[in-house]
């Protein structure tokens, strides 16, 4: 990866955007398909972007304003056409940690505002700098992990509202057990409207036209039964007013910035892990290509800007995305209307949502959280058939979301990416002897223990020059004691142009080996970049004339030129034994 300084920030515009006559014009006109998307995904908004704000401790006004301009800024600039940038659970409560770990109010307008900003910045910055493939690094199953945990954070975020009962314990773990063996202390009224809740959901997602706004379904009917039968339960107007108007302009905090720096970086993180999946599970319909740079640079846009107006950090939502795919988006149109429709309906009938009962939100976040969980069933499985290594991780990670602040957990997951990555990396190289068949094709074999003498060898190296992967290399060059007039030809046509030190050592120390031995070493394929290293190492000159065999066009015409000097090599070395 080039990374030039310093850095072309590329600002394009959207390529769903058409030039005509030096001027940038809008696309065709939203489909009605677009139309009916982003009105569903704006109504889906309220119950979701309530509750996540819910879960994490902010006002449910801010998850509401998330699905605002984030999304309409989100969809005018991002490279996947179809993704949904807004409020996510795991942005939400990785926000609310950070926030709570700098020893600041979460409710606080200006903090809010400074760390959305933050998060924005760090997402252009990471964008400008072309840094999408990062994401790649980060292993599946510790955002398996990660996401799962997150998913149990949700579930445990919402036992008081649910239920009327609050554990009493830190650890998610300990806190779910609590709340399932205290059934006895749960609240009557609050636990009934939660659990009809749960099944006015569960009826609507059996029709198959009313799935995708089956949780706003829910809301509006057991809110609208609660109100006409005057149940007293907690009312989302008792925790904070909503007023019926557009997000105002939010000033950012400027005394805070030291504060949620570095908490900035882990949430940026973790919604650009989350947004990376996007692009592989909904591919654009126009048949342009995703880019994981210009969606960073996207989302950085919208953080930037929504952190303005009253935002809470944002990110590319993989539910979000989904309803609007599932109600028919097939432009960038339906994220845009999303947002614009979503603003209406709070201009026009916000207030009403300060009557939604608390219990309805905590059973439409248990049903979240379960089907997160739910869904991962089938990756979990995977993982734990597929690799020790990979389960060990999955499940660390699991455990460091329900027991350390999020932005730990998220730390300690990349070091966990990173470990998996080295090791598989160090795994996959490997050394293979070539024979040549009479037919003129080429067979693989295992490498010699030992040198033959008086013979030509053909080893490939096929690696990464990675420095854990190399005394495992180094043990299976064959030996060469005893290796009287022996060659060995180490293809290392697929080694990377700027090869790691230790490696360079080891083929010094080998080659010497051999050359003490009576033998010779020869390195064939050799790309120009590592030649220049070994000619400035010295390798070259220890190798002698004829050590190092460039790389030519055809795969294996270097190796045969070494096999050809190599047995000249070895008749002259007879000769002069014999002269």
């Amino acid at each position: 990866m080039h990374l030039s300084w310093p850095p072309r920030v590329h600002l394009s515009w959207p390529r769903g955007l058409r030039k005509t006559g030096g001027r940038r014009t809008w696309p065709g006109r939203p489909t009605p398909s677009d139309v009916g998307s982003g009105a569903v995904t704006g109504l889906f908004s309220i119950p979701e972007g309530m509750a996540y704000a819910s879960i994490a401790g902010f006002n449910p006004v801010a998850g509401l304003y998330a699905g605002v301009v984030p999304a309409i800024v989100g969809s005018l600039t991002s490279r996947t056409v179809l993704m949904v940038t807004t409020l996510t659970s795991a942005i939400a409560l990785t926000s609310q940690s950070v926030l709570d770990d700098a020893g600041l109010d979460p409710r606080d307008a200006g903090h809010i505002a400074t760390l959305t900003l933050l998060v924005g910045a760090v997402m252009l910055l990471m964008g400008a700098l072309r840094l999408g493939a990062v994401m790649t690094f980060v292993s599946n199953a510790v955002m398996i992990g990660f996401s799962t945990g997150i998913a149990l954070q949700i579930i445990t975020g919402v036992p008081k509202d649910a239920t009327g009962y609050r554990p009493r314990h830190g650890n998610k773990l300990a806190q779910l057990v609590d709340w399932l063996v205290h059934v006895p202390d749960w609240q009557g009224t609050t636990t009934a409207v939660t659990a009809v809740t749960i099944a006015v959901w569960a009826c609507a997602r059996t029709v198959k036209r009313l799935a995708s706004v089956a949780l706003l379904i829910a809301m509006v009917v057991t809110s609208a039964g609660v109100a006409v039968l005057s149940v007293d339960v907690p009312l989302v107007g008792g925790i904070a007013s909503i007023p019926a108007s557009l997000p105002n302009f939010s000033a950012p905090d400027l005394s805070a910035v030291p504060a949620l720096a570095v908490g900035a970086v882990s949430v940026a993180l973790v919604a650009l892990a989350q947004a990376a999946g996007i692009a592989p599970a909904e591919p654009n319909p126009d048949g342009s290509r995703s880019d994981a740079n210009g969606d960073f640079r996207a989302q950085g846009y919208a953080n930037l800007l929504g952190g303005l107006f009253q935002s809470l950090p944002s990110g590319g939502s993989l539910s979000r995305t989904g309803v609007a795919v599932s109600s028919g988006a097939r432009t960038r149109w339906a994220g845009v209307i999303s947002g614009v429709f979503l603003a209406l309906v709070v201009l026009v009938c916000g207030s009403l949502a300060e009557h939604i009962p608390m219990p309805v939100i905590g059973g439409l976040i248990l049903v979240i959280g379960v089907e997160l969980i739910w869904g991962r069933r089938h990756d979990v499985r995977l993982v734990l058939r597929t690799s020790r290594l990979s389960s060990a991780a999955m499940v660390l990670t699991f455990l460091a979301t329900t027991e350390l602040p999020l932005q730990q957990a998220i730390v300690l997951g990349a070091v966990l990416s990173l470990l998996l990555y080295c090791v598989q990396v160090a795994r996959q190289a490997k050394l293979v002897a070539l024979h040549r068949t009479e037919g003129g094709g080429w067979r693989v074999d295992d490498p010699p223990h030992r040198l033959p003498p008086d013979t030509v060898t053909v080893v490939d190296y096929a690696g990464s020059s990675f420095f854990a992967e190399l005394p495992r290399i180094e043990s299976e060059l064959p030996s060469p004691e005893g290796a009287r007039r022996a060659v060995l030809v180490l293809v290392v046509r697929a080694l990377p142009d700027v090869p790691s030190s230790t490696l360079v050592g080891l083929l010094g120390r080998y080659a010497r080996r051999v050359t003490e031995a009576g033998g010779r070493l020869v390195l064939a394929g050799v790309q120009p970049p590592l030649a220049r290293i070994l000619e400035e190492s010295g390798l070259s000159e220890q190798l002698g004339e004829g050590g190092v065999v460039p790389a030519e066009p055809e795969l294996f015409a270097a190796v045969e030129k070494a096999i050809v000097d190599g047995r000249r090599w070895i008749a002259e070395q007879q000769r002069q034994r014999n002269p």
